[in-house]
C-alpha cells in the first residue's frame, strides 16, 4: 500500500480493477477513509445495468476467498494505524452487487468479526441494489445483521419512482414493483438508508413527473419508520456508458431534496435527507 497522500485520493474503480479484493478510499458519503470489500476481482458481476456505473470491463485471474480478504483487511488496518487514520467504514461494493456472491454471507460474518478486533468504532457498511432480498435467505440475513452485534448500514439503492425512469438509468434485470415491494417490505422491518442517484439520462434530468413520483414512494419507505437517511448523490466518476449519464448542478440536487423533505414534512416524516455533489 502506498502513502497517505495515495490513500486519501485513491481512485476505487482504478483499484478494484487492480484486482484488489480489500481496497481503500476516500468516500464522500462516509465522510472519510472507507475501506471496500470487493467480492468480484475477477470481473463484473451484477444484475443491473447501470449508465452511470463506474466499473469499466476487465478481467482478472484473483479470485475471491474469505482468507484473502481477512489477511488483507488486517494489512489495511496496521497501515491505517500506523499513520493514527481514522476508518470510518468497512463496506461491501465492489465490481457488483455484492449479496449475488455465494461467499457474501461468511464474508459479511467475518468482516464483521475482524471490524471488532481491528477497525473499532467503524462501520459495516452494504451498499446494495436491494435484489438480494429477493431471497429469503438474504432477506433474513440483512434483517438480522442490522441489529446487534453487527449493526450493519445498508445502503438501499432506489434511483427511480416510476418503471420507466428505472429502466433507463438502472437497466435492471429484476421487475420495478417487486424491488420496490421487497424494500417496502425491509424497511418495516430493519433499518435501512435510501441512496438516490441523481445525474441526467440521454441529455435528460429527471421530469417533475418523475421526481414527484420518488418523493412519493421514498416517503411512503420512510413512513415504515426504519429508514434512518436518504442519500441523493450526483455523478462524479467516469462510466463506460458515458457520455449517455452526465452530472447535474448542485441546484438540481438540492432541488431534488428540497422536494423530498417538503414531503416528508407533509407526512410527518422525520428523516434526514443529505445531498453529496
Amino acid at each position: 500500500m502506498g502513502g497517505a497522500a495515495e490513500i486519501e485520493g485513491t481512485d476505487a474503480r482504478r483499484s478494484r480493477e487492480e484486482g484488489l479484493i480489500v481496497y481503500p478510499v476516500y468516500s464522500r458519503r462516509a465522510g472519510g477513509l472507507s475501506i471496500g470489500i470487493n467480492l468480484y476481482p475477477d470481473k463484473k458481476h451484477c444484475n443491473f445495468n447501470c449508465r452511470y456505473c463506474e466499473v469499466f470491463p476487465f478481467a482478472s485471474d484473483v479470485r475471491f476467498s474469505p482468507e484473502l480478504m481477512e489477511g488483507a483487511l488486517r494489512k489495511a488496518a496496521a497501515y491505517a494505524l500506523s499513520r493514527g487514520m481514522a476508518v470510518k467504514d468497512i463496506c461491501f461494493s465492489g465490481n457488483g452487487e455484492p449479496t449475488l456472491s455465494p461467499a457474501f454471507p461468511v464474508a459479511l460474518r467475518r468482516a464483521s468479526a475482524l471490524r471488532d478486533s481491528l477497525f473499532a468504532g467503524s462501520d459495516i457498511v452494504v451498499i446494495s441494489n436491494g435484489t438480494g432480498l429477493l431471497r429469503e435467505d438474504c432477506f433474513n440475513l440483512l434483517q438480522d445483521a442490522v441489529r446487534l452485534p453487527v449493526a450493519l448500514k445498508l445502503w438501499l439503492k432506489l434511483d427511480a419512482g416510476s418503471a420507466d425512469w428505472y429502466r433507463r438509468i438502472d437497466d435492471g434485470a429484476v421487475d420495478f414493483e417487486a424491488l420496490v415491494g421487497v424494500v417496502k417490505e425491509f424497511s418495516r422491518r430493519g433499518d435501512c438508508v435510501i441512496q438516490t442517484m441523481h445525474c441526467s439520462v440521454d441529455g435528460e434530468a429527471p421530469s417533475d413527473d418523475e421526481l414527484r413520483a420518488w418523493a412519493a414512494l421514498v416517503t411512503e419507505i420512510a413512513k415504515g419508520g426504519n429508514t434512518h437517511l436518504v442519500q441523493i448523490y450526483g455523478k462524479a466518476r467516469p462510466s463506460p456508458h458515458d457520455p449517455v449519464c452526465s452530472d447535474l448542478p448542485l441546484a438540481s440536487l438540492e432541488g431534488r431534496a428540497a422536494l423530498l423533505r417538503a414531503a416528508f414534512e407533509r407526512a410527518g416524516v422525520a428523516v434526514p435527507v443529505a445531498v453529496y455533489k
